[in-house]
């Protein structure tokens, strides 16, 4: 029903540029990283496991997965996931992403205060993603602005989750390039540019992620807030 608002597109429309823009980045910037190959001649699966023995990380396995991009580290079970062209691949996009990734694992280790926080908040967003939308339609239909606001708060959750998000997974990229520099696995200056790019173009995903998410629900006040004074 929302799409068909104007004004719900004049809010999300800068939302949407920048979402496309920062996904045509980051795959720009891998594609470029990924012919590159790293000094070292490690690949993605390798790194990892250097790493992985470096930071004394025990009980940490990695493992390979479908998809492109589709990258990640499990808490539940201590693994990190990389796709094949990471996990495969002795580039420098390959052993960024691995390393960011084993990021994560080290914030799990250390138990990271951010990370436990973005943690405690995914019941919530699981739920009220979906519950906060069911309000704020349910109270907008039937005029009870109360139900609606209700709707607002609840969907508020995800915003938060994205603002939680930022912090964790720039620390894990700030790791990422510390770790990588220090064991000798990127040696030169262009696979530090090259790695500073990649991980900055990812993290900009996150960022857009933030933004779209504030203006959903600046949108959503604004609707609700206009038929309150109507």
């Amino acid at each position: 029903m929302f799409f068909y608002d104007p004004m719900y597109m004049l809010f999300m429309i800068p939302a949407f540029i920048l979402m496309g823009l920062t996904s045509w980045y980051v795959r720009s910037s891998y594609n470029k990283w990924s012919q590159r190959r790293a000094s070292s001649g490690l690949t993605g699966a390798q790194a990892a496991s250097r790493l992985i023995s470096t930071g004394n990380l025990y009980g940490v396995q990695v493992a390979g997965t479908q998809g492109q991009l589709s990258d990640h580290y499990d808490p539940r079970n201590k693994t990190l996931f990389l796709s094949q062209g990471v996990y495969d691949s002795p580039s420098v996009a390959a052993v960024a992403i691995a390393a960011h990734e084993l990021g994560h694992a080290m914030q799990d280790a250390e138990e990271y205060f951010p990370m436990k926080i973005r943690s405690a908040l995914v019941p919530a967003v699981s739920i009220g993603s979906n519950l906060g939308w069911i309000l704020i339609m349910i109270g907008l239909f039937l005029r009870i602005t109360e139900l609606a606001w209700l709707g607002v708060l609840v969907f508020s959750g995800g915003a938060l989750f994205a603002l939680a998000t930022l912090p964790v997974e720039f620390n894990a990229s700030a790791r990422a390039k510390e770790l990588l520099y220090s064991t000798g696995i990127i040696q030169t200056e262009e696979e530090r540019r090259g790695v500073n790019t990649v991980l900055n173009a990812a993290a900009l995903t996150y960022v857009a992620g933030l933004v779209t998410a504030v203006l959903q629900l600046l949108y959503f006040v604004f609707l609700i807030g206009g038929r309150r004074r109507n």
